[in-house]
């Protein structure tokens, strides 16, 4: 059973810049001012929408590079060996 881990609450810190930047964007490029908690809702809907998206990006572009380092690593591993008798 694999464990969920990707964090299911932001920070007050990062909310609020979230707010913050998103009222900024409605006000600039539509001329809309939103209020605090209709852009709270708005960015709880896409953190529920997106986070998971997001999160599954992250995780495979962790896999890929941990693919790469380890395929590095083995050959590194093998430039160590040592010959033997037999060729190997």
């Amino acid at each position: 059973m694999r464990k969920r881990l990707m964090a299911e609450k932001m920070s007050r810190e990062q909310k609020e810049y979230l707010v913050h930047q998103v009222q900024r964007f409605f006000h600039e490029q539509r001329g809309e001012e939103l209020g605090n908690l209709e852009t709270e809702e708005m960015i709880d809907f896409f953190w529920k929408q997106l986070g998971p998206i997001l999160y599954n990006l992250g995780v495979q572009d962790a896999r890929k590079l941990l693919q790469e380092r380890f395929a590095s690593l083995e050959d590194e591993l093998y430039v160590l060996e040592k010959p033997t008798a037999s060729g190997r």
